[in-house]
């Protein structure tokens, strides 16, 4: 009978922590990033005894599967993870909870976050919603050894009067592009889809050129006489220096034109530095570097910023658990392992770790990249701010309207926008 008596208790026992377990869901998108988080999981459940599941999903389903669990008094994802497209319209709906006081309560130091993250995914309207993720932000990428082979170094000199480098201004990089266009190799390949490809990669043109999107009082800037010349060079690029069909690419057939060898740069996202180097995917391995696109002057960067944020909806089942997961995921000894299996990084404790950089020595460009970025829009319209600004750029590509006539529609579209929101009075 004590025999019995202490195995229904052991039996009660177990009974009692299987229920007190928690376990944490989360929607994430099928990236690189999300399949190191996968790999260093145990670690945490081990640690906490807490249950994660990752629900992964392609990009174009996560905010259709998101909107119904956000809306609901109890959803079923404990985190979520935000897009900086969506941050506007997450913040303005309610649907996150402010993080300030567990910040604060733990003293986690957010003060380590390269500052363009924290007002890309960070804080809103001075209060802390989110804690950056992981970054996308766009970069340069160019071919070294183009740049360093002897007989174009003669032939540069002999046209411009000029070394061959590195371009440390955007007019520098155009006259490169121009003059790597020959013997059926192209100077750039561009990203020409509509909306979203063409919409980020003409915004480094933008910035490249000195020209901003909106003033602050949140009014359409980008028509603006810079706005109109980055479109023009987006159009000579695209038309006369790169391949045909470019105003349909993605930014994979993109990449896979530079990665072949038969272009000299690619303006991208900062992940696809890594595969430069993938022997299974490239034909220029080590041959490839990546930098923040130049600007106006050497002192100035023409980089887009991008990122996801880790954020507790309203409707979370779990909160606490929750923000355990977050403090631990977001911790400096795991957002290093993070970095070490190849994630982009969003901590500059991070970037200036040496085993890192050792590893990855393009880490030290890629925060140079990130902290000469700038930041998109972001406000409850900013996806259908895309749709517009992407479909008035191919009309530009296409010669169906003038650069002016195309940013001016975009930009009174914009400005509709941004009154609806409440953003200009």
């Amino acid at each position: 009978m004590k025999k019995y008596m202490l195995s229904s208790l052991s039996a009660l026992a177990l009974t009692a922590v299987a229920a007190h377990a928690e376990t944490v869901n989360i929607l994430m998108e099928a990236v690189p990033d999300t399949t190191y988080i996968q790999q260093l999981l145990p670690e945490f459940e081990e640690a906490t005894g807490i249950d994660v599941n990752l629900e992964v999903v392609n990009y174009a389903e996560m905010h259709t599967k998101l909107v119904p669990q956000l809306v609901s008094n109890s959803g079923s994802y404990s985190a979520i993870v935000v897009d900086f497209y969506w941050v506007g319209e997450f913040f303005k709906a309610g649907w996150m909870q402010p993080l300030d006081d567990r910040i604060a309560a733990d003293g986690f130091d957010t003060s380590v976050y390269v500052p363009a993250m924290m007002d890309l995914v960070g804080q809103v309207e001075g209060t802390t919603y989110m804690l950056p993720f992981y970054n996308y932000a766009m970069g340069l990428l160019y071919r070294t050894d183009l740049l360093e082979d002897e007989a174009n170094k003669t032939a540069y000199m002999d046209a411009f009067g000029t070394e061959l480098k590195k371009p440390e201004t955007w007019d520098e990089y155009l006259q490169q592009v121009k003059f790597f266009t020959k013997d059926g190799s192209y100077g750039v390949v561009n990203q020409g889809l509509r909306p979203d490809p063409i919409a980020m990669e003409w915004s480094n043109y933008l910035f490249a050129k000195g020209g901003e999107f909106i003033d602050d009082g949140w009014h359409a800037t980008f028509n603006s006489p810079e706005g109109v010349a980055a479109l023009e060079d987006y159009i000579t690029n695209l038309n006369d220096y790169g391949p045909v069909g470019a105003a349909s690419f993605s930014f994979d057939e993109a990449f896979n034109v530079f990665s072949q060898g038969q272009a000299y740069s690619y303006i991208t996202y900062n992940f696809f530095r890594a595969a430069v180097d993938d022997a299974s995917g490239s034909a220029i391995v080590g041959k490839g570097e990546i930098m923040g696109v130049p600007g106006q002057t050497p002192e100035e960067g023409g980089s887009l910023n991008g990122a996801w944020g880790w954020a507790i909806p309203k409707s979370s089942p779990n909160p606490d658990a929750a923000w355990e997961f977050l403090k631990w995921v977001e911790s400096p000894e795991i957002a290093k392992k993070r970095a070490l299996l190849g994630g982009s990084a969003t901590r500059l404790d991070v970037f200036d770790d040496a085993e890192v950089i050792a590893k990855y020595p393009q880490t030290t460009a890629l925060k140079e990249l990130l902290l000469g970025s700038h930041n998109f829009p972001t406000f409850t319209y900013t996806p259908q701010f895309v749709e517009v600004l992407g479909r008035e750029l191919s009309l530009a590509v296409s010669g169906e309207k003038s650069a002016q006539e195309a940013l001016d529609a975009a930009a009174a579209e914009f400005d509709e926008l941004a009154i609806k929101d409440g953003r200009q009075e």
